[in-house]
């Protein structure tokens, strides 16, 4: 049988993109593709069993962290991370009529966001419209001659669009990390260690004692986002990226047992080697 990898699709998105360079770090073989409507639905291909992994996006460097995917972790903390990549991101405006008759600009909300300057420049009038995805935008706007997309130059491939404009993104540093799930056993060694959790309370110095556990075993926070647990307002889930010294080290477990009596709850997706493909 295939090894079933959900991806947010359609063909040409940098989710794809990004899949394909994880499958060939992963040495996974005899993969099946398969792209899905929403960053839930791809999380929720894998935790209901209909695939056996998926890749998703946790974080952009211009508009932080993708929510869409870490309140879809939080829900399966029975998922696990296996690997994460750096994935250099440049957006083209991709249509099939003149720059000077589009009058509506579709893609993915963050693309829109990464985009904001050189829109606001160059089409100052044009009506952006959200899509599930950046490829999705490049199929909705195949045939039109006023509406274009901000995609991958691979989805203008795709799609069979023309470049109107490249490259669009305001930030030239543009960079997203890319996660690769699985269910199965967590590794306790690699370069990065993803944890989420809830506190007792919310009391001055709850989050303080819990980061302290981080700081007395001498352990660098890459990454610390909030976002609200859902059940009252003024109360947060943390996700944490703990980068982890050379194995074999007890660094991660020791953590783990000194946060879990300050937590209500804790999640801990495991550790896993990441690699940033900015430099390529």
């Amino acid at each position: 049988m295939p090894t079933r990898l959900a991806f947010l699709g359609p063909v040409g998105t940098y989710g794809e993109q990004a899949a394909r360079v994880l499958i060939e770090q992963a040495a996974l073989e005899d993969v099946q593709l398969v792209p899905c409507v929403g960053l839930r639905s791809v999380v929720e291909q894998l935790a209901g069993g209909q695939c056996d992994a998926a890749v998703v996006p946790i974080e952009n460097s211009v508009e932080g962290g993708v929510t869409a995917t870490l309140d879809a972790l939080w829900s399966h903390p029975e998922l696990c991370i296996r690997r994460a990549l750096v994935l250099p991101i440049q957006h083209a405006l991709l249509g099939s009529g003149p720059l000077s008759r589009v009058t509506e600009v579709l893609s993915h909300p963050q693309a829109l966001a990464q985009c904001s300057g050189w829109l606001a420049q160059h089409l100052p009038d044009a009506l952006q419209l959200p899509t599930s995805s950046t490829a999705e935008a490049a199929r909705m706007v195949a045939g039109s001659p006023f509406r274009a997309a901000i995609a991958s130059q691979t989805a203008a491939r795709e799609h069979g669009l023309d470049q109107l404009a490249f490259p669009v993104n305001d930030v030239a540093g543009n960079r997203t990390r890319f996660l690769l799930l699985r269910r199965g056993q967590r590794s306790e060694h690699g370069d990065v260690a993803s944890l989420a959790f809830s506190l007792h309370r919310n009391a001055p110095g709850a989050l303080l004692e819990a980061l302290v556990c981080l700081a007395e075993r001498g352990l660098n926070m890459s990454r610390i986002e909030s976002r609200p647990s859902k059940r009252e307002l003024g109360e947060y889930v943390f996700f944490v990226d703990v980068d982890l010294p050379p194995a074999p080290s007890t660094a991660l477990a020791d953590l783990i047992a000194h946060l879990q009596p300050l937590c209500e709850h804790l999640a801990h997706f495991g550790a896993y080697p990441s690699r940033d493909l900015s430099g390529c």
